[in-house]
């Protein structure tokens, strides 16, 4: 936990800034469009990642979904996650937070400012809405993260089980599913030091609606964990 409480000591300046820029675009919503608060949230996180000599390699960009909206499921590994999207991730993307979760300092104002969507595990109907809200808006070409294992502790480069549940948004939305690998990012807030970490974020082949239709949730959570594990299993001999 070394490099995070040093980033956040180190970035004071920048997160006030982000703070008093976040609160004002929040007071004037109607100036400013989504590629301006995307704007923004890259700018915070490329400022984190450069304070917490943390660099993010990405690959296959070319295997996004030229138009419209789609769902991205990456394996968790911890904070530094959604971190290395944002940094690779050009076009605007939002992502699915516990609500609780999201409640935290800084993180609160970031998920306001890219209108991500935060999932109330404890209340059944608005668990439901916010499904339901997330299908229009991949509908309406929005771009967003869930994380299928829910949780990140200790997980590492090892998968967990990926919950069936996480894949209704796409389904119903019938978007693209773009499975996600992240590698090495567990080290960058886990390892008590300071040197400088790598991590690897891949994007792979697109999953067409067409390809996924006749299969239950549960059978696409199965098939994007197999396509995650095999690149898993072939670059983190070399990235352990």
């Amino acid at each position: 936990m070394l490099r995070f409480y040093y980033c956040i000591i180190m970035a004071i300046p920048f997160i006030l800034y982000f703070y008093a820029k976040a609160y004002y675009i929040e007071s004037h919503a109607d100036e400013y469009d989504e590629i301006s608060r995307y704007g923004l949230a890259t700018w915070c996180v490329r400022k984190c990642m450069k304070i917490g000599h943390i660099t993010t390699k990405s690959f296959g960009l070319e295997n996004l979904p030229k138009d419209g909206g789609y769902v991205m499921f990456p394996n968790h590994q911890g904070k530094c996650d959604i971190l290395g999207i944002i940094d690779s991730h050009t076009e605007p993307c939002t992502l699915v937070m516990d609500a609780e979760r999201s409640k935290m300092p800084i993180v609160d104002p970031f998920i306001t400012l890219i209108k991500g969507q935060r999932l109330d595990k404890t209340d059944m109907k608005a668990q439901v809405k916010t499904i339901l809200t997330v299908v229009q808006e991949v509908k309406a070409g929005r771009k967003y993260v869930i994380f299928p294992e829910g949780g990140y502790e200790n997980n590492g480069n090892t998968l967990q089980e990926f919950k069936a549940g996480a894949f209704q948004c796409a389904a119903k939305s019938k978007a693209p599913i773009v499975p996600v690998v992240i590698i090495d990012s567990y080290k960058a807030f886990t390892i008590n030091s300071l040197r400088k970490i790598t991590t690897q974020i891949h994007y792979l082949p697109a999953i067409p609606y067409e390809e996924y239709k006749e299969m239950s949730t549960a059978e696409i959570a199965e098939d994007v964990k197999r396509r995650i594990q095999n690149l898993l299993d072939e670059k983190c001999v070399i990235s352990e």
